[in-house]
């Protein structure tokens, strides 16, 4: 976190990087948490939002969103649906 105040947003990578459709790591939501904790104690204006690539899907965005994620990336989640938007919709909770 030394160089947190110069981000804008501090991406948690809850899968190995490669490929799609891989099960979320639990062990990301420690990582959310950790950042989440971090960013109370800094100013506002610099403040950086939490993103979480990998695995997501309506349960694992739940669990990001309770453990301080301001933003998801869905990717097989989307892709595979029948109708997106209604998977985009569930994501939302």
């Amino acid at each position: 976190l030394k160089y947190a105040k110069e981000a804008d947003m501090i991406l948690v990578m809850s899968v190995e990087p490669g490929f799609g459709g891989q099960t979320f790591d639990m062990f990301a939501l420690q990582k959310i948490a950790r950042l989440r904790e971090a960013r109370k104690e800094m100013p506002e204006e610099d403040r950086f939002l939490i993103q979480v690539d990998g695995g997501i899907n309506p349960e694992t965005a739940e669990l990001c969103r309770r453990a301080g994620a301001d933003v998801l990336v869905a990717g097989s989640f989307l892709f595979k649906a029948e109708d997106p938007g209604e998977a985009i919709a569930k994501l939302r909770g």
